[in-house]
């Protein structure tokens, strides 16, 4: 364990240091925001329904894109390979790396969160939760990134990734139609992304006024798919980079 967070703090020191990384994990969902708001200004009930479900999306797509890149990065310049000569086994250290942007997407959640909250105005009777589930919604894509990574062997190729692991679930994730409108081939498949709980969540958020059951087995799917993929990318990791 001690291995696994000097592995988290080395992580998150480098991010540290990687100013463009920063913005686009901290600010960019909040300025995504900011434009959907406005797409909407006329229909400022379009925004309050649908807004949550864009705080839950935004941190998703741009935490798998920085982890995704980031590991192919560590990868190609020859560090995972050192790193992996030492007595740090695979699992430490996607375990460390998955800690270090846990950490980054708690901030950065918690920071769009405030935003359409205190600035944007968005109606919401549980904020906490609000927060837990985007929180959520960033670890899963952070962990998908990490999985995703493991097939990827240039960063151009991580960046592929995007529309096979991103856009279904858009199309899926009843965001655009509701779920139990399609057909049931789709329907089946759409239980098995994990927007589909995001965005379920969110969902509820907007009219529920305390924590029900579905948004409980929400939380343990997104949790269950995170830790799945958490560990799908520890099996997968190349000792080589070639």
């Amino acid at each position: 364990m001690s291995r696994t967070f000097a592995m988290t703090r080395r992580v998150l020191q480098q991010l540290s240091h990687d100013a463009r990384s920063i913005v686009l994990i901290l600010a960019m969902p909040s300025v995504l925001l900011v434009v959907f708001r406005y797409v909407y200004d006329s229909q400022p009930q379009v925004f309050d329904r649908i807004g949550p479900q864009m705080i839950g999306l935004f941190p998703f797509i741009i935490m798998f894109l920085v982890t995704s890149v980031t590991m192919v990065r560590e990868r190609t310049s020859g560090t995972l390979e050192r790193l992996l000569t030492t007595p740090l086994a695979r699992g430490e250290l996607i375990g460390g790396y998955a800690l270090a942007f846990a950490a980054a997407a708690l901030v950065q959640a918690s920071l769009t969160s405030a935003f359409a909250l205190g600035v944007l105005g968005l109606d919401i009777e549980l904020p906490w939760a609000l927060l837990a589930f985007a929180v959520l919604g960033a670890v899963v894509g952070t962990a998908l990134g990490l999985l995703a990574s493991a097939f990827a062997r240039t960063e151009f190729q991580a960046v592929q990734f995007m529309p096979l692991v991103i856009v279904p679930q858009i199309l899926l994730c009843g965001l655009l139609i509701a779920r139990d409108q399609m057909p049931d081939v789709l329907y089946g498949l759409s239980w098995a992304l994990p927007m589909s709980y995001a965005t379920d969540a969110f969902t509820e958020l907007t009219t529920s006024d305390a924590f029900s059951g579905e948004l409980l087995v929400d939380l343990l799917a997104l949790v269950g798919f995170a830790l799945a993929a958490v560990l799908g990318a520890s099996l997968t990791l190349r000792r080589r980079s070639a």
